[in-house]
């Protein structure tokens, strides 16, 4: 895979984001599968929390809580969810 990481990210509500790459790929992602799968994005379960997400170093979605996605990850969901 190529070295992807993105360039904007767009919270909707309801766990979902718009997401955009750097060599131009968007997509709609759901991410509460993820949330609910990992323990310690435990304090993501609450929309507020989910909402005050940032780009960190990499970059990709992060949280204050620690939690973060890799970017390869965000990706492959966005892949099937494009957005012309």
């Amino acid at each position: 895979m190529k070295c992807v990481y993105l360039s904007d990210a767009k919270y909707l509500g309801n766990f979902n984001f718009i997401l955009q790459f750097n060599d131009g790929l968007k997509g709609k992602v759901d991410l509460k599968p993820i949330i609910d799968k990992y323990k310690q994005a435990l304090p993501l379960k609450d929309e507020k929390e989910v909402a005050k997400f940032y780009l960190d170093s990499w970059p990709t979605l992060a949280w204050e809580c620690g939690f973060d996605i890799a970017p390869e990850t965000l990706y492959k969901k966005c892949e099937q969810n494009r957005i012309r």
